[in-house]
């Protein structure tokens, strides 16, 4: 069988509520739906660490946070460590990432098992960013999202001869502070839906999730929304006001990031190399649009940790399959290993989804999956470190709260606390039932659970966490 070429096109902070094939009410995006229609979308899809940096290092390694280093925005990674793109140079693959890295730019942390590198430094600019190659660092003169692309298709052009190659086409849109390109500056004037959970009280929530600093109506300045609101508002109306400001720009950005898609998937097709070639479109993790009356990511909540994925090998993927089953960003490396038909490292810690897209039978689907956020110190967003482990039916959430906030000035010092939600019965998560006598069974038993996902991660429990027998009196 031909080995597949491999185009893995990354997105930072694209919610999959906000795209077309994922049932978006606020936009279309039907560059990317074409990936999907012509292979495979994944339901269920998270992010074990809903931060930029860790969630990268997690595809690259399919290892968790706490395996590859990569636990925070300011670790950086070990780029010498197994990943899949050093397991496909090995077999001799023709490798390239352009764009966003965000691992530890500088001397010493710069991209390694690449054939051509050239990336942002740390978040990048939207507009003339700046790049840094082998060469040095330089300025490009445009729109960031329409010169990666540009920078990938000339890596890609320049090739010679028949050796399959991977390329990462990995983007800083729709990242914060939401910068669009002129041509779309005067696209969704229109008024978007605000969320149904918009005016969420956070009345059975702990006070760990209520003190985040990530409220639209309170949080989001005037470098994020352009201008000032219009005097006068109330306190209401400001906050819809900046919502519909946020939501403008953030729609924007993703205009142009589908657009791109589309240049991509062209690209392959104009060349006879689709069918040929494993070609996915992801974000990094989750975000926020006003859920919950929050911007950013970060909590295990919902619209956090469910990443976008979608994509197309028409080799091995039949067209218009929506796979339910629960998988992880620490999944993607042994996916796209698998498909090139190369070994994967043995440290790396997730599975191939290709034997459940290609319809093969018995699914080897795990029953749930475990997350952890390591932040304690983040001054800005102020959501706390936790962990936890989400079923199909039922997700448990521990805030351990150490006192290691604001830098070890002991900010977060209140104690650990649980939160239990029913998916079911309670699809957004507005009703906490870790303290419901009725729920001590459920909480039992998804206590158990987290603790052997835990295990079999190789993490361990915070010192804080107090035993079961404890907790259930």
């Amino acid at each position: 069988m031909t080995r597949p070429n491999v185009v893995v096109i990354l997105t930072d902070d694209h919610a999959a509520h906000a795209i077309g094939a994922y049932g978006s009410v606020v936009n279309t995006t039907p560059r990317i739906d074409e990936i999907a229609d012509a292979g495979a979308l994944v339901e269920n899809c998270f992010a074990t660490n809903s931060l930029c940096s860790p969630s990268r290092a997690s595809i690259l390694t399919g290892t968790y946070s706490h395996i590859n280093g990569v636990t925070t925005l300011v670790t950086p990674i070990d780029a010498s460590q197994p990943s899949f793109v050093s397991q496909l140079k090995e077999q001799g693959y023709r490798t390239a990432i352009v764009g966003k890295w965000h691992m530890g730019d500088g001397a010493g942390h710069d991209p390694e098992g690449f054939d051509y590198w050239d990336v942002l430094i740390e978040q990048g600019e939207y507009h003339d960013p700046t790049f840094l190659s082998a060469d040095g660092l330089r300025t490009e003169k445009g729109y960031a999202t329409d010169l990666i692309t540009d920078l990938a298709l000339r890596w890609l052009e320049s090739l010679e001869g028949d050796d399959p190659w991977c390329v990462l086409i990995w983007h800083k849109a729709p990242h914060r502070p939401w910068q669009p390109a002129p041509r779309h500056a005067e696209r969704h004037r229109e008024p978007i839906p605000v969320p149904i959970t918009w005016d969420d009280d956070y009345a059975t929530r702990t006070s760990s999730s209520r003190r985040a600093a990530m409220r639209i109506a309170e949080h989001l300045n005037a470098e994020d929304l352009k201008t000032d609101p219009p005097r006068g508002l109330s306190y209401e109306d400001e906050g819809l006001w900046k919502y519909q400001r946020f939501m403008e720009d953030y729609l924007r950005c993703v205009d142009a990031v589908d657009e791109n898609v589309g240049r991509v998937t062209d690209w392959l097709r104009a060349r006879g190399e689709f069918d040929d070639t494993l070609l996915m479109y992801a974000s990094d993790q989750g975000f926020f649009l006003g859920d919950h009356g929050w911007f950013d990511k970060r909590f295990m909540y919902e619209e956090s940790i469910r990443m976008p994925l979608v994509m197309s090998y028409p080799r091995r993927i039949p067209a218009g399959v929506r796979y339910e089953g629960i998988s992880t960003n620490v999944d993607f490396a042994r996916t796209i290993l698998d498909a090139a038909g190369a070994d994967a490292s043995p440290r790396m810690q997730g599975r191939s989804l290709l034997h459940d897209l290609g319809g093969g039978g018995e699914s080897d689907a795990p029953d749930g999956f475990y997350y952890r956020y390591w932040e304690h110190d983040d001054v800005f967003h102020r959501a706390p470190a936790h962990y936890g482990y989400r079923t199909a039916r039922h997700k448990l959430i521990y805030f351990y709260n150490d006192g290691l906030g604001l830098a070890g000035t002991g900010a977060f010092t209140y104690p650990g606390e649980w939160e239990l939600y029913d998916l079911e019965a309670d699809p957004n998560e507005e009703h906490n039932r870790a303290g419901d006598p009725e729920s001590a069974e459920v909480f039992g038993r998804m206590r158990a659970a987290l603790r052997a996902a835990q295990s079999a991660a190789g993490d361990e429990p915070h010192p804080s966490e107090p035993a079961l027998d404890a907790i259930l009196g």
